[in-house]
């Protein structure tokens, strides 16, 4: 007899899942891994899913989670990543004949600047309070900011079992499978240590988990989850991704410091005055953003990996304006508003913080498109489209038909290289951002 469908989740009973065979293994060059033993695992099997939704466990709290940034190096670039939660869920099907509601996650990556990778994770808490990944959509840029390839993307249900991506209440030696699909995606997790303390944005975190992940090439990293963010720190053999902020984790309840919002007037003064070749004034917006970054950090309130993207461009910045280097400065003056953009989410709405990252795309957009860098272009169109997604929803109906058309006709441009246009679209499209209002 199959299970009931209860409440909003799925099945009413615990599901066992379907392990892969040692033919499977062997088939897909898994064999020779050393793997965790069955009596070591805690994901063999799905509790119900009764509120899905509804995601309590402090490791992962990726229902509270409205948004994060990560930042590292891959390869010796810089890495940085905005995590958010998307405003919607998504039907899923497990067991069999039986649907589970699951968060949408955003994930969005960028080395060196430049778009390179996006996912949308599907999560859902069960009710013993282990949390399951039920699948993602990948999509992977490259070079010339166009999708490379999407074959990391899985679904439970059409490609697989889910995979557990965090234990209700993790012990040493415990393991699971945070990726369970050979030949297509493999990742098993063994938890080393738990209840450590870690050092956070804003101070000592205690109560963190570390995992030992091995992956499909039989390498190891380490991976640590922090209660009131999740995924915290993840190091391997090309880089590192650590937790800089997260809200409403981070959040402060306090207004703006007048030093951010002079950081960001700066910026904006810059950047005109450096498109109009008016360099005494960029000079003097310069040295205002240098004034108010150097009184910011007295205040003991920077997230410690949040100050290298500032300091970094700050100091390209007044090098550029100093040499006049209208292209290299005018990046500059974007990359110091996005960095300050980081800051400020500690102060606002994630929403309103997104808004503007989205204007200042369309900056980066006409920036590049008067350089002729086409692969950098498509970037930031794709750039703009994720970004959108993130406060579309908060927008007044006629405002979200306005920006998809222009976006739609941004996109078009773009796919016929035609550069002026795209400047031209770019310019539109960034005057409609500039008048948009949230919804309260």
């Amino acid at each position: 007899m199959a299970a009931s469908c209860r409440g909003d989740g799925g099945s009413s009973q615990s599901t066992p899942i379907p392990q892969p065979t040692a033919a499977q293994l062997e088939a897909s060059g898994l064999a020779k891994l050393p793997l965790a033993p069955d009596s070591k695992r805690v994901d063999l099997e799905t509790p119900p899913f009764t509120h899905p939704t509804k995601v309590t466990n402090p490791l992962f709290p990726i229902s509270k989670l409205e948004s994060a940034v990560l930042n590292g190096t891959i390869d010796g670039k810089p890495f940085h990543t905005e995590t958010t939660l998307l405003p919607y869920t998504r039907a899923l099907e497990w067991p069999a004949g039986h649907q589970v509601e699951a968060l949408v996650s955003q994930y969005v990556a960028f080395l060196d600047g430049r778009i390179q990778e996006v996912a949308l994770d599907y999560y859902a808490q069960a009710d013993d309070g282990s949390v399951w990944y039920l699948g993602e959509d990948v999509f992977d840029y490259d070079e010339d900011g166009l999708i490379a390839f999407t074959t990391d993307s899985w679904t439970t249900g059409q490609d697989g079992p889910p995979a557990m991506i965090m234990p209700a209440h993790p012990k040493v030696g415990q393991a699971f499978r945070t990726e369970n699909i050979p030949g297509l995606v493999f990742e098993e997790v063994t938890v080393k240590t738990v209840g450590k303390t870690v050092p956070g944005p804003a101070g000592p975190v205690q109560g963190a988990m570390v995992g030992s992940e091995l992956h499909d090439d039989g390498m190891r990293s380490d991976k640590v989850f922090a209660p009131g963010y999740g995924e915290f720190l993840t190091r391997d053999t090309d880089g590192v991704e650590a937790m800089a902020l997260a809200v409403p984790t981070d959040a402060l309840d306090e207004s703006l410091p007048p030093e951010l919002e002079r950081i960001s007037k700066g910026a904006d003064a810059a950047f005109e005055a450096i498109r109009t070749a008016k360099w005494k004034e960029a000079s003097a917006a310069t040295d205002a953003i240098t004034a108010a970054w150097d009184g910011y950090p007295r205040r003991g309130k920077v997230p410690p990996r949040l100050q290298p993207p500032v300091n970094a461009a700050v100091k390209a910045l007044t090098k550029a304006v100093a040499a006049r280097q209208r292209d290299p400065a005018q990046i500059a003056a974007i990359d110091v508003a996005q960095a300050n953009l980081d800051l400020e989410l500690r102060y606002g709405s994630p929403d309103e913080i997104d808004l503007a990252r989205f204007e200042l795309w369309t900056r980066q957009t006409v920036v590049d498109s008067a350089a002729g860098r086409l692969g950098a272009v498509s970037g930031d169109v794709a750039s703009l489209e994720w970004t959108r997604d993130r406060f579309a929803d908060r927008l007044d109906p006629a405002d979200v038909s306005q920006i998809n058309r222009e976006l739609l006709s941004l996109r078009e441009v773009e796919v016929d290289k035609d550069l002026a246009a795209v400047s031209k679209a770019a310019g539109r499209l960034r005057a409609t951002a500039a008048s948009l209002e949230l919804a309260r």
